[in-house]
């Protein structure tokens, strides 16, 4: 029997939308529920077991399903009930917290000042590094707003304030876009910071390297204990932090005239080789939500939304 002509089942949901399992579903995750023949139900009917996995095959009799835990299971097509196919689990890198993953960028300022408040932390820049037109770094100036403080909201923010003002700074955080901790803030006279919002994007490494394929030409790079840059001359250069097997990538920058010439997959390139000789398996970047160009060539390379950040500045005279 052809494939096209094997029998395929469609389970029709209370919402009226279908699902199907077939042929077709081979390599895909799915969700199969299935008669266990000889067994009684809790109401004394026909007893049923979900078995969720990979399909590996399906044939006229019987399809085969790969549990996560490695085991194949065969199911008589005969005693499946309904089933459809599932998205992929998401990848171990993804369900980490926000918190957890924000925790990665530390080994990127050495000489940013780290408090703890529960698990928020006050962090500054005893001098700040200013940047023209663009004042200083925000994420080394803020406050990691993200996990549980150990105390009210209201009893942390007013911790955070009494902290930036003893240092002679604007009361600052760094949320999780859509989080509850923002609807607080939000809600409690603290102010958006214009041009604060940012996505943190994270894949494979060895994926990412993959599709960036052969570089124009090759960057110069220059280490020192966890940190890296690679450069270009003066047209691009880019810099990347390893911490664990996390490899951050940040202020990757290509001069206007020359942009759209190859030389950010280039920067790119060299700094996940070097990565990569360090033992990295995850890379990770943040990048505005307004920078379009640089979302879609970080798509290319596999890496996908983990979360989204947000800042929030207190108002003078709050």
């Amino acid at each position: 029997m052809a494939p096209e002509d094997r029998p395929t089942f469609r389970h029709v949901t209370k919402s009226g939308l279908g699902s199907s399992l077939g042929p077709a579903v081979v390599g895909q995750r799915v969700v199969v529920r299935r008669i266990l023949p000889g067994e009684a139900g809790p109401t004394g009917g026909p007893a049923f077991t979900d078995v969720l996995g990979t399909c590996e095959s399906w044939g006229e009799d019987t399809m085969t399903v790969r549990t996560e835990d490695g085991t194949l299971v065969t199911i008589a097509t005969a005693d499946i009930v309904s089933g459809k196919p599932v998205p992929p689990r998401p990848s171990i890198r993804q369900r980490v917290s926000a918190r957890e993953a924000e925790s990665h960028a530390e080994p990127h300022w050495p000489g940013v000042r780290r408090t703890a408040l529960g698990e928020w932390q006050l962090r500054i820049e005893p001098e700040p590094k200013d940047r023209p037109g663009r004042g200083p770094r925000k994420r080394a100036n803020s406050c990691l707003a993200m996990g549980d403080p150990g105390m009210a909201p209201a009893e942390a923010a007013h911790a955070v304030r009494d902290f930036y003002d003893s240092h002679d700074r604007t009361p600052m955080v760094q949320v999780e876009a859509g989080s509850e901790v923002e609807d607080w803030f939000a809600a409690s006279g603290w102010s958006v910071v214009p041009g604060g919002d940012a996505l943190f994007l994270l894949g494979s490494l060895a994926r990412a390297r993959r599709l960036l394929g052969v570089p124009v030409e090759e960057a110069v790079v220059t280490a020192d204990g966890p940190r890296a840059q690679a450069t270009l001359g003066e047209r691009a250069f880019g810099n990347a932090a390893l911490d664990g097997d996390w490899l951050g990538v940040h202020d990757l920058e290509v001069e206007q005239s020359v942009r759209r010439r190859g030389l950010a997959r280039a920067v790119l390139s060299a700094l996940l080789e070097w990565g990569a000789e360090q033992g990295a398996t995850t890379v990770w970047l943040h990048v505005e939500t307004g920078n379009e160009p640089a979302i879609a060539l970080y798509e290319t390379l596999g890496l996908a939304e983990h979360h989204g950040c947000r800042y929030y500045a207190l108002t003078p005279g709050r």
